[in-house]
């Protein structure tokens, strides 16, 4: 029976994709995403119930829109595979509603990080909407399993802390630091993370874009004025320490030991 719910969710997990990659291409644009129907971004067509089956419709058309035969995006497929495939890891082996509300908290949590990794790459911002929808799951799960020190000074810290660097940066430079998308973010990761985590989720994110960014520095992909999607580092150190806490035990006990 277990195996079957598997399935389940595994086929949930790719619906919840289709609907990511309605929300990575309209929410930058400020586009309608709940009633406006699916179109062709090339020739406007409007979409069948049959070429919106994820994965499937997309092998089925072989990659190409059904009347103007324009490439479809890889996005789209890779989004709705991942998004299933997350579903199924972060499913249980038990039924229950433990379990249940557990991995609905969590796979909610991946989707959104999922969405705002995505449009911060493409587009340079974290929308609002998906800040706002974090930080209240997180809140609501905060008032019943953490103690109000946790969430109150994780999510003062996270946002104050990073707030006053880009503050103080913007007057002694002239330019802006940290993007207002990613600020909030940090605030809102501080009511799960506590002030403890909140805290090495921003050392490790500096680190982790220290690393990456210095190579395509040195090579010239870059250039040293040239800004920098700052979120995909915060989103990452986020998912280790909030999906793979003992592995970011053990990435903390390098670094302090």
């Amino acid at each position: 029976m277990i195996l079957l719910y598997k399935v389940y969710a595994f086929i949930f997990g790719a619906m919840v994709g289709s609907f990511l990659n309605v929300l990575i291409l309209r929410l930058p644009k400020g586009e309608k995403f709940f009633v406006d129907r699916s179109r062709c971004p090339k020739c406007g067509f409007q979409l069948k119930w049959y070429h919106n089956i994820p994965i499937i419709s997309y092998i089925l058309l072989r990659g190409k829109c059904a009347r103007c035969k324009s490439r479809i995006s890889l996005q789209y497929p890779v989004i709705e595979l991942l998004t299933a495939v997350i579903s199924l890891l972060l499913f249980g082996n038990e039924i229950s509603l433990h379990t249940i509300t557990s991995y609905l908290f969590f796979f909610t949590i991946a989707c959104c990080l999922l969405v705002h990794f995505v449009i911060d790459i493409r587009h340079q911002i974290l929308p609002d909407s998906i800040n706002i929808y974090l930080g209240v799951i997180f809140f609501i799960h905060a008032i019943f399993f953490f103690p109000i020190q946790h969430w109150l000074l994780g999510g003062i810290i996270g946002f104050a802390i990073p707030y006053l660097i880009t503050f103080v940066f913007y007057k002694l430079r002239g330019v802006v630091g940290l993007g207002g998308g990613d600020i909030k973010l940090f605030g809102v990761l501080g009511i799960y993370l506590g002030p403890l985590g909140i805290i090495h989720n921003m050392l490790f994110a500096c680190v982790f874009g220290s690393v990456l960014m210095l190579p395509l520095l040195i090579f010239k992909i870059i250039k040293r004025d040239q800004a920098i999607a700052f979120g995909p580092f915060i989103i990452l150190v986020a998912v280790i320490q909030i999906f793979l806490p003992n592995i970011f035990k053990m990435m903390l006990g390098v670094v302090l030991f």
